[in-house]
């Protein structure tokens, strides 16, 4: 089973960007996207996702942040949010159960210049922590999306330079850590446990992207009883149309 990830920073923008030809080529079983910007009635989807069901969490605020999933695979439930309204007005998690595993795409907020909303990353963090963690008692979760986080100084061009960026705190890395710790799994750092310069968001500024100065904030996580089936955990800079890139998993039957 083929999985995709991928902060399409707007989808109705990426569509005209050579997003319906990536979907045709790598015709993945489950399509996750993060940063939407977009009720689905305002989306004309193209034909590359006419055999996908399609489901959404977006944003009270209009043209701000939202998560979708399309998958060919009918799930068994679908959950908006993590039932607490004071987390679940921006459209950020979307969770589908399948017959052997939960499905949480996810788009965590930034803590934004200066580190200003670090208080509330923080305590966002730990309510998706235990998201997963109540999903994980009754069945194997996979979560992916863009965590707004890298992890380790290898997740990131210039570490020194970004220690108190938001992204790169002391805080938001020890917060991903105990996510980590709480038994579940970084599948693109267990099969590559030293690969460096493998990115997932560049900024637009300075041609950082050209120059692969970027962090790797976007993830597939697994469950620990998942990890022996993660055949896979790749990172896809070539594709464009975004400042993100696509990354994906497949789990062996």
């Amino acid at each position: 089973m083929k999985l995709i990830s991928w902060n399409v920073n707007g989808i109705r923008a990426v569509i005209g960007k050579g997003f319906p030809d990536f979907v045709s080529a790598e015709q993945p079983d489950i399509l996750c996207l993060q940063e939407t910007k977009a009720r689905p009635e305002q989306v004309e989807l193209p034909l590359e996702l006419g055999g996908y069901r399609s489901y959404w969490n977006s944003a009270e605020k209009p043209g701000y942040s939202g998560v979708a999933v399309f998958t060919r695979v009918k799930p068994l439930a679908v959950t908006l949010g993590m039932d607490l309204p004071e987390h679940d007005r921006e459209g950020r998690v979307l969770t589908l159960e399948f017959e052997d595993f939960i499905l949480v795409n996810v788009y965590t907020p930034n803590a934004q210049d200066g580190l200003r909303r670090l208080e509330y990353r923080l305590a966002w963090d730990a309510a998706f922590r235990q998201h997963l963690t109540a999903s994980a008692a009754r069945k194997p979760v996979v979560f992916c999306g863009d965590l707004n986080v890298a992890h380790q100084e290898i997740d990131i061009a210039r570490p020194k330079e970004n220690r108190r960026n938001p992204g790169f705190s002391d805080e938001e890395r020890e917060s991903y850590g105990r996510l980590l710790d709480a038994g579940f799994i970084d599948t693109f750092r267990h099969l590559h446990p030293d690969t460096a310069d493998a990115y997932s968001w560049w900024s637009y500024r300075a041609g950082a992207r050209q120059r692969n100065i970027g962090w790797r904030i976007d993830y597939w996580g697994v469950s620990a009883p998942l990890v022996n089936r993660v055949a896979s955990a790749t990172i896809h800079p070539h594709v464009l149309g975004s400042d993100h890139c696509p990354v994906a998993i497949e789990l062996a039957d």
